[in-house]
């Protein structure tokens, strides 16, 4: 890689004085297993930030009825576009507009009610100034007034009530989709709570999905994003960013954003999997070793590195992105280290070793940094 900065000099000098070795060469007898021994690279990595997620529809819910009655007519069927506003379904109609007569009729008599019982009062009322009318008629008058008020109320609320149910007989959209679902048919008897049909919008739909802690901060609102998809596999749609989480969640060490893409067409559909392309980010000075150096262990990733006295040191490592045959190394290393790429299977911390260049020719202590960079790849 051009943008490669190697230490490869002054890392495989600074490797033979920690190993420490007594000769030129490894006395010949020497029980310590062979190694090769490379030291770190410091690189500046071109990276594609990528992930995965799934598509998801911006509006999705599932419509149920709010009162008990028969469904009467259903107007569009699964897999229908639908409108805002636009009627669905029917629940018997005709009966609850009979019923809404009957509450405006027994509202007017309690409205007529209520105005006789308050000339009444004033009649009474009026007697009783002129000592004509008793104090006990006038509180049979306030009485009987007080209770045609509260039966006009109550006549009110009924009314009010028959005029929702009025509203609830007729089912209509609350946002323009499709119809994903629908869950009765024409004659069936239904409850309160009881799911009608499923709706669904497809234009736009959000691309939900998830990157890793050490790219949350290259993730921005508004920022463009490619997908692709199974079924299309050579197109890319595009999208923006819409919604990044407040947190990191703490067991996946992810975060957790949202995108945006147009749909116009429907060929995208909530489930699918989706393949998530949000550019290129550019790091410097990251530390990476070859592939073939890091082990997979019960506790983790580990690598072997070069300790003082021809010994090697067991540590645990944190891996990240992987370029042209090297890993990163996010933690666990520091620039200067170098690590064991071949003969560290059966390794052992501390273990006395006989580090070897990748040639097979013993590391020598007395190289100086130009030579070591011509032994060292």
């Amino acid at each position: 890689m051009n943008a490669r900065r190697r230490f490869w000099g002054a890392i495989g000098l600074g490797l033979a004085l920690a190993l420490g070795c007594g000769g030129d060469e490894v006395a010949e007898g020497d029980t310590a297993p062979p190694v090769v021994m490379v030291g770190v690279t410091l690189t500046d990595l071109a990276e594609r930030i990528e992930a995965t997620g799934e598509l998801r529809a911006q509006e999705q819910a599932s419509i149920a009825s709010e009162l008990a009655a028969q469904v009467t007519e259903i107007l569009v069927d699964e897999g229908e576009p639908v409108e805002e506003g636009q009627v669905v379904l029917e629940l018997d109609p005709e009966r609850r507009e009979l019923e809404r007569a009957d509450a405006r009729a027994r509202l007017a008599e309690a409205r007529a009610s209520l105005e006789e019982r308050r000339r009444d009062h004033s009649r009474v009322r009026s007697l009783h100034a002129q000592n004509i009318a008793s104090q006990a008629q006038l509180d049979q008058a306030a009485t009987e007034l007080s209770l045609a008020r509260s039966r006009h109320e109550a006549a009110e609320a009924q009314a009010g009530v028959a005029e929702r149910v009025v509203r609830d007989a007729t089912v209509r959209a609350p946002f323009a989709g499709l119809v994903a679902r629908r869950h009765v048919s024409r004659g069936e008897y239904v409850q309160v709570g009881q799911p009608l049909f499923d709706l669904v919008a497809l234009d736009p739909i959000e691309a939900e999905f998830h990157v890793a802690e050490r790219d949350s901060a290259r993730v921005a609102q508004g920022q463009e994003v490619a997908l692709s998809v199974a079924p299309y596999p050579k197109e890319s749609f595009a999208g923006a960013v819409t919604m990044i989480a407040p947190t990191i969640d703490p067991k996946t060490r992810t975060l957790r954003v949202k995108a945006q893409v147009d749909n116009a067409d429907g060929r995208l559909r909530p489930g699918l999997f989706a393949r998530v392309d949000l550019g290129v980010a550019q790091r410097e000075d990251v530390l990476m070793v070859p592939e073939e150096a890091v082990l997979q262990r019960a506790d983790g990733q580990v690598v072997f590195r070069a300790a003082p006295e021809r010994r090697v040191q067991r540590v645990v490592v944190t891996t990240g992105a992987h370029r042209d045959g090297l890993v990163e190394i996010a933690s666990g290393l520091a620039p200067g280290d170098a690590v064991v790429t071949r003969g560290q299977a059966s390794l052992v911390d501390g273990v006395l070793v006989s580090p070897r260049n990748p040639d097979g020719t013993p590391i020598r202590t007395e190289l100086s940094a130009a030579d070591t960079k011509a032994v060292m790849p």
